[in-house]
């Protein structure tokens, strides 16, 4: 199947580009169009080869979940042009991922087998196992890195350094916690829990707007439900609709993004079973498969639309 690996268009009145771990982004002064590529990245590594369907996946999923959550904030999306494409409005990122986590899985799991028992200034219970449920949803910020590995961060040490005011701080956790609390009610309606998730927030004229995507695989974990509870007491591994699978067949063959470590051969059936793994979180969570056309050049498709787009709205 056709995989975008990256986009190099040039718009009539582009003022910038920027290119993301995933997306490409192009800048119209005010306003961003962002093409969410086939790229994977994990432990902050971008994988060498794209992975078919993956971005339109994600961009269809942030899209649906950002529309579903507008009541609680406003978000930079105004329009999705092609399945791969997002437009939207600029805005100024606060320099802080905000991640939240109900359940004791991925990176919380693997600090807490470690024996640690504070994430980001914030306590885990003793006599938890993998997998796990919180008493109630925690909140384990990260600094937004640029190049190189996001790091874990206290709220206390975001305020002191004065990388986000109290201020904003808090409203961004309140925000945080009602977004939470809305994704797990969309995942229980498709049978899905919602594990762990991050939010990024931007400001623009003053006010705070959800940027990026959401509760996408990239983004967020999820498990089934009518077999999580029989997993847990069985010692099972949960199956994950989640990029934690991505990490689990690296860390399996020796590679965590640490130096020296080579990224192991990604073959063919390597790339299906990573994209057959995002089509199914797609189904799963819309109830519908994803509509893929393999009969068109996807560059061109873009390109065309998005230059429509423009056009049609004077920029």
């Amino acid at each position: 199947m056709n995989a975008i690996r990256e986009t190099n268009y040039n718009f009539p009145n582009q003022s910038g580009f920027y290119r993301g771990k995933v997306r490409d982004v192009y800048y119209f002064n005010d306003l961003m169009a962002m093409v969410a590529s086939d790229r994977i990245s994990a432990f902050d590594v971008i994988l060498p080869r794209a992975i078919p369907c993956k971005g339109q996946v994600l961009n269809q999923i942030a899209a649906e979940n950002l529309a579903a959550t507008k009541d609680i904030v406003d978000n930079w999306l105004i329009a999705t042009p092609d399945p791969n494409v997002a437009v939207g409005h600029k805005c100024q990122p606060f320099a802080v991922e905000m991640v939240i986590r109900g359940y004791l899985a991925g990176h919380a799991w693997r600090e807490y087998h470690d024996g640690k028992r504070i994430l980001c200034g914030v306590a885990m219970p003793n006599g938890l196992k993998e997998n796990d449920k919180f008493p109630s949803p925690i909140i384990t910020p990260s600094t937004k890195a640029h190049q190189g590995h996001d790091e874990d961060i206290s709220r206390e040490e975001i305020i002191a350094q004065d990388i986000v005011s109290e201020e904003h701080y808090s409203q961004l956790e309140n925000i945080t916690n009602k977004l939470f609390a809305r994704g797990t009610e969309l995942a229980d309606k498709q049978g899905l829990i919602l594990v762990d998730t991050k939010y990024e927030f931007g400001l623009k004229d003053g006010k705070i707007y959800l940027i990026d995507e959401i509760h996408t695989p990239d983004s967020s974990r999820y498990f089934y439900k009518d077999e999580y509870q029989a997993n847990q007491d069985a010692d099972i591994p949960q199956k994950q609709l989640s990029k934690e699978f991505v990490r689990q067949w690296l860390i399996e063959n020796g590679f965590q993004g640490l130096e020296g470590q080579n990224v192991p051969e990604m073959t063919d059936d390597v790339v299906k079973m990573i994209s057959d793994r995002y089509l199914e979180l797609y189904s799963s969570f819309t109830g519908k498969p994803l509509e893929i056309d393999n009969t068109i050049n996807l560059q061109e498709r873009i390109e065309h639309k998005l230059s429509n787009w423009l056009k049609n709205h004077n920029i």
